[in-house]
């Protein structure tokens, strides 16, 4: 009743436009993390600490989340290299589980950043 076939042309469409959004937010992020540890460090040099560790561990957080991001790219990478074998394949390759339980698992997740 609910079963339907998978949709592979929209998987691909859907790994590129991800792979295309996480780029273009990891340098957004990356430079906006540029730009506030210069005003960190105008915060010190005003006598500002408190702010200056609130904005340090923002920018951290930042850095985990760009960190987050280089990985769900590399994982859509890896699908999209061996999008033939996915295509091909009845049970989960073992070379891919990670890959596309991760992709699984960081979809809910990282849908508000991404929008894919």
């Amino acid at each position: 009743m609910f079963s339907t076939n998978p949709n592979y042309t929209k998987l691909k469409t859907h790994l590129r436009l991800a792979i295309n959004r996480l780029k273009l937010l990891e340098k957004k992020k990356t430079e906006l993390a540029q730009k506030a540890r210069k005003e960190i460090a105008e915060y010190i040099a005003a006598g500002k600490s408190e702010r200056a560790k609130i904005r340090v561990e923002h920018i951290i957080r930042e850095d985990y989340m760009v960190e987050a991001m280089e990985i769900v790219e590399m994982y859509c990478d890896l699908v999209l290299a061996r999008f033939g074998l996915v295509t091909q394949m009845k049970e989960l390759d073992e070379g891919l589980a990670e890959a596309i339980s991760s992709l699984i698992w960081v979809a809910p997740r990282m849908h508000t950043d991404v929008g894919v």
